[in-house]
């Protein structure tokens, strides 16, 4: 498991009371859409047009990770079926963050369409990240770097996976990468608030400053001449995905130290990203595993 149980990627703020009852009332900075009347329990209706996922999220465990995170205290907006607020109270699961109880349809009026909310959504900002140094300085270990990765599921698949191996964090390009919430946050299953991200301008530099502070970069080409077993070594090691399609685009692929390839006996070439970075992190878990 990785040593980062909880992110704190967000300065604390002051804490909210806890209230089982409904409140319409909005938070600092929030203005909440009209509210409908029509009787019983009711959530602010979506905006008209595109909905803004990046301000969610959603899910039992992406929102209950999200509420143990200490840089959540004090922020966002928790609305949450009758049930799950019974569960939240019963588990004391709140961490200081004031309940409001809504029946499913208002909420799933929140969300994109499609959305699978379990009776539990939290609105607030997505978190800042971390420096890359904070991540790189003690050189050991695996660190993820995704170049140019947009899709939100694989991106959050990636994040679960790279938790479930024991990875350091996540460096991503500021400019070219999803938010982590929304269905980012969802197919990660949590895995968001607890391990570290770092956003950079320019993966390349990064690339530079990680070779400073120790690391080796692995990046994977299905074309490279050496397989991801001979590339491997107990050496720190920056796991570097490209796009499908893709790939690791050059001037990055240029500041790797090797390229490697996951050798497919099977002949079919086209592996999912997120299930050739689980494939990966499992042979650098395995690589540096003492002897």
């Amino acid at each position: 498991m990785s040593s980062f149980s909880e992110r704190n990627d967000r300065k604390p703020g002051k804490k909210q009371s806890f209230h089982k009852r409904v409140e319409n009332r909005p938070e600092k900075g929030w203005s909440p859409a009209p509210t409908s009347h029509s009787g019983g329990d009711s959530a602010p209706r979506a905006p008209r047009g595109k909905v803004e996922a990046d301000n969610f999220v959603w899910g039992r465990h992406p929102v209950l990770a999200a509420l143990a995170n200490p840089a959540r205290r004090g922020m966002g907006r928790l609305m949450v079926t009758e049930d799950r607020a019974a569960e939240i109270e019963r588990e004391n699961l709140a961490n200081g963050h004031r309940i409001e109880v809504f029946d499913s349809p208002a909420l799933a009026r929140l969300l994109p369409s499609g959305a699978v909310h379990q009776g539990m959504v939290f609105k607030v900002q997505p978190l800042e990240g971390v420096s890359l140094e904070e991540i790189a300085e003690d050189a050991r270990g695996v660190i993820v770097m995704l170049d140019q990765l947009t899709d939100p599921q694989n991106v959050g698949a990636i994040f679960r996976s790279a938790l479930a191996f024991g990875a350091k964090g996540i460096v991503v390009q500021d400019r070219h990468s999803p938010a982590l919430a929304g269905a980012l946050a969802k197919a990660a299953a949590g895995a968001t608030e607890r391990l570290p991200c770092a956003r950079v301008t320019n993966l390349s530099r990064a690339l530079e400053k990680l070779a400073d502070l120790g690391w080796r970069a692995v990046g994977l080409d299905g074309s490279a001449e050496l397989t991801l077993e001979q590339a491997l070594d107990t050496r720190p090691t920056v796991l570097v995905m490209g796009s499908e399609g893709d790939g690791v685009r050059r001037l990055v692929a240029e500041h790797c130290d090797v390229m490697a390839k996951i050798p497919m006996p099977g002949g079919f070439e086209s592996l999912n990203v997120s299930n050739a970075a689980a494939v990966a992190l499992y042979e650098v878990a395995r690589a540096q595993r003492p002897a």
